[in-house]
Formats: structure tokens, C-alpha cells, sequence
């Protein structure tokens, strides 16, 4: 069978197999348990002491703990990925045997953060380096070790561009001749012109 939070695909095996742990819970409980998920998918941090007080009373392991994060996870963060609406989303689950409280329960989560997930995976989706400060320099080189008479300028470029994941700076520095330089600012001119006619 299909389901549309899955992106039109099966649901994965280990998600049915959490589905029948996930019931254990009480539907309040199977609430707050998705309120401590969704707040790790914005980029908070999930109180694990909550978590467990909240799963002591399902008789939950560990590893049973772990794997409903995850399954909860999963159906929240595909369900914002591919724009399935909460009524939908619980009709699925109801169809993989998570009973309707719980369904209601999780998807009342979800319609109340839906905006703030799909914003969030936005700002997540497309990480690029960021230039932070470029630098050049010109300097017209009269002969070389290898040459006694070059006369020809150089074109010295340094960028300093910042890692999107880690923060941190990374320097990068190259030399070319004024022709490969000409070639450069032209491309370089080209992506841009390309790139501010593209629609986000």
C-alpha cells in the first residue's frame, strides 16, 4: 500500500514494527511525546527525563524509548516534506493500525507546527559556503627564477568563506595571469546574470 507521507511509496518496515509500540502509550501521553519531537526537528533539544517519565508507564526499554523517537520523527518530518495535510496523515495511520486517539493526537502536533517544520527543513535544505570577504591584488611581475624577463601582471585573489555546518572560516588564495583573469570575471559574470534570472 501507498502512503502519501511516505511520498507515495510504502511505509518503511521498521515504522510498522514502532506503530504497535507507539500504541502502548495513552493518547495524552502519545501527545507529548510528538511535542518533544517536533521540538527537536525545529533545533531544540528533547528533555529525555520527560521522555522517559512520560514512557514509563508503557514499560518502555531504552531501545523502545530511541525507536518511537525516531518513528515519530520520520512520520513528522516526511508528512511536512511532502505537504500532507493532518487529516490525511491521521487517516494513514489509523490505515497502519495506530489506533485514532493517538492518530488525533499526533496530527493535532503536527497541524499546530506544520508551518514551523516545513520553514525550518527550508532553512535546513540548501547549506552553501557563504563568502565572507573577498580580497585582490595586482602585481606586475618583472622576471622569475625560471624566466629572466616576464613582464606580465598577476592577478592575486583571496577568499574567506564561511562553512554553513561548522561556522568556521576557510581561506582560499590562487594567482593568475590578467588573461585568466579576464576569463574568470567573465564566467563569474555569466553565473551571475544566470543565477539572478532563476525564480525561488
Amino acid at each position: 500500500m501507498r502512503f502519501r507521507f511516505c511520498g507515495d511509496l510504502d511505509c518503511p518496515d521498521w515504522v510498522l514494527a514502532e506503530i504497535s509500540i507507539l500504541s502502548k502509550l495513552t493518547s495524552v501521553k502519545m501527545k507529548l511525546l510528538s511535542v518533544q519531537v517536533v521540538k527537536d526537528l525545529l533545533g531544540e533539544a528533547i528533555d529525555y527525563d520527560k521522555v522517559h517519565k512520560l514512557t514509563a508507564d508503557a514499560k518502555y526499554e531504552t531501545g523502545d524509548v530511541k525507536a518511537s523517537i525516531a518513528a515519530i520523527s520520520f512520520i513528522l518530518s516526511s508528512a511536512a516534506k511532502y505537504q500532507v495535510d493532518g487529516e490525511s496523515l491521521s487517516h494513514e495511520l489509523q490505515q497502519l493500525g495506530l489506533p485514532k486517539e493517538h492518530s488525533s493526537s499526533l496530527c493535532k502536533t503536527y497541524g499546530d507546527n506544520l508551518g514551523n517544520l516545513q520553514a525550518e527543513f527550508m532553512r535546513q535544505s540548501l547549506k552553501l559556503t557563504q563568502l565572507e570577504s573577498m580580497e585582490w591584488r595586482v602585481d606586475y611581475i618583472l622576471s622569475s627564477s625560471e624566466l629572466s624577463e616576464v613582464q606580465e601582471p598577476m592577478v592575486q585573489l583571496m577568499f574567506k568563506v564561511r562553512n554553513p555546518d561548522t561556522g568556521n572560516l576557510a581561506t582560499h588564495s590562487f594567482n593568475m595571469t590578467a588573461d585568466k583573469f579576464r576569463l574568470f570575471l567573465n564566467e563569474v559574470k555569466q553565473a551571475h546574470h544566470v543565477m539572478e534570472g532563476l525564480s525561488l
